[in-house]
């Protein structure tokens, strides 16, 4: 009989998972201010290195939020990105990413299949809004990904399956809380590569609104695979740093 391997926890998970937990339980509640970093490390008996490494994972899963001068609060989140393992959710490196936008991929060309075949007139309005949203938003970062992330949505709610949505929803979650905003704003601020993503995207579109299986399927392949090229080339340009 195989059985797969423990390995150790760092001190900072342990930590991070504690303050996880009671965020959770409801025991630390959305506007809680955290103790500081030296009365944590007090209370835990670790290091403060220990505490801020935690904190920091707890920020990238957009859990808390740290206000300089002010201090750590608890952030409103919905239910759902509670749930997801602590330990998925600390995605740090190339491969990580890879391996999330794997099953993105997976996901989403499933979706875009399904959506081909079972989009509405009112599904095929929301996309024309959100396209619309996402011409005007050529060079603002924060906004393309905003509309990036309702166009994708858009089209799990077209394929009439609530749990492909949920499941998105989660993914996509993910992927935004543990790509720093320099990232994120790298990606939909550049002007060509802005311009690629909203080409791409009518793309999906037209071919769900022509009712084209096949043709949504390949879209959505293309576009996330453009995605995952751009991403892994800024590792390249940043000397892969983690995210």
């Amino acid at each position: 009989m195989e059985l797969r391997k423990i390995k150790p926890k760092k001190i900072y998970e342990e930590v991070s998972e504690i303050l996880h937990e009671k965020i959770r339980a409801g025991v630390l509640k959305p506007g809680d201010r955290l103790d500081s970093v030296e009365q944590l490390a007090e209370q835990l008996q670790v290091s403060r290195s220990a505490v801020r490494e935690a904190l920091s994972a707890l920020k990238a899963m957009g859990l808390i939020e740290i206000k300089q001068g002010s201090g750590t609060f608890v952030k409103s989140v919905p239910p759902n990105r509670l749930d997801f393992p602590l330990s998925t959710a600390m995605l740090s490196n190339k491969l990580d990413i890879a391996r999330l936008l794997e099953v993105r991929k997976i996901i989403e060309v499933g979706a875009a299949a399904s959506a081909a075949i079972n989009r509405t007139e009112q599904d095929i309005q929301a996309m024309v809004q959100i396209l619309e949203d996402m011409k005007q938003a050529h060079g603002d970062g924060e906004l393309g990904e905003k509309v990036d992330y309702q166009f994708h949505v858009a089209i799990a709610t077209a394929s009439q399956n609530p749990l492909l949505a949920t499941i998105l929803d989660q993914i996509s979650g993910l992927m935004i809380d543990t790509m720093k905003e320099t990232r994120r704003i790298w990606l939909y601020s550049k002007k060509t590569t802005s311009e690629q993503l909203y080409e791409e995207h009518m793309n999906i579109f037209l071919a769900i609104q022509q009712q084209n299986e096949e043709l949504a399927k390949q879209a959505m392949t293309f576009h996330l695979s453009n995605v995952e090229k751009v991403l892994l080339q800024y590792f390249e340009t940043t000397d892969s740093h983690p995210l």
